[in-house]
């Protein structure tokens, strides 16, 4: 029993140290900007590390009253692709402060945000 005290004791720690290295990670994640662009760069899109949406530029040239769909699809487009990137760069850097423990299997993906 004497044994199983110093080996929770070390487990707490290691466990308080992910979760102050998950806090540190979003932290970074959350002051981060992703670019992605669409329609070859007249749509970008601007998204935080933390997968917020910031920022939305359309060039006037892509503006076609007549053709919406399209700019729509460009809107899509761009927004997605940052989202995507935005979700990558979380999954490495969250990956990374759990030491690449995988929390979804435990049921704990969305314990750290």
């Amino acid at each position: 029993m004497a044994k199983q005290k110093p080996q929770m004791n070390a487990m707490m720690r290691q466990v308080q140290q992910m979760q102050s290295d998950m806090l540190a990670a979003q932290e970074a994640l959350a002051s981060e900007m992703i670019e992605a662009t669409s329609g070859g760069g007249m749509v970008k899109a601007v998204v935080s590390g933390s997968g917020e949406l910031r920022e939305v530029i359309i060039s006037p040239e892509v503006v076609d009253p007549e053709d919406i769909e399209m700019l729509q699809d460009l809107v899509v487009a761009a927004v997605g692709e940052a989202l995507r990137e935005a979700e990558a760069r979380k999954s490495a850097a969250l990956g990374g402060a759990t030491g690449g423990l995988d929390l979804d299997k435990f049921g704990l993906g969305g314990l750290f945000g």
